[in-house]
C-alpha cells in the first residue's frame, strides 16, 4: 500500500511533467506558426492537406513496432516539417 506522501509526490512529478510538455507544445507551435502559414498560402494544389489525411489515416501493424526517427518523432522540433518535403 502506498503512502499519502509518495503518492503525492507521483502526482505531483507527473503534472509538473504535462505543464512541461504543454508548454513546450506551446513554444513549439507559437515559433512554427510564421512558417506553417508561408507553407499553407503556397499549396496551391493542396499537397499539404491530402498528406495530413493520409498521415491520419490507421495503418496497419507495421508502424507500431518501428522508433520514431527525427522526422517523425512527436519530441522533435522538426516534426511538423515532415509533410512539407
Amino acid at each position: 500500500m502506498q503512502t499519502i506522501a509518495l503518492r503525492t509526490t507521483t502526482t505531483l512529478v507527473d503534472d509538473a511533467i504535462k505543464l512541461a510538455k504543454r508548454i513546450g507544445r506551446a513554444i513549439v507551435q507559437f515559433e512554427m506558426a510564421p512558417i506553417e502559414r508561408i507553407a499553407h498560402a503556397s499549396d496551391v494544389a493542396g499537397v499539404l492537406e491530402q498528406r495530413r489525411a493520409d498521415k491520419r489515416a490507421p495503418r496497419g501493424g507495421a508502424r507500431n513496432g518501428r522508433r520514431c526517427n527525427p522526422r517523425n518523432c512527436p519530441l522533435s522540433p522538426f516534426a511538423g516539417l515532415s509533410e512539407l518535403t
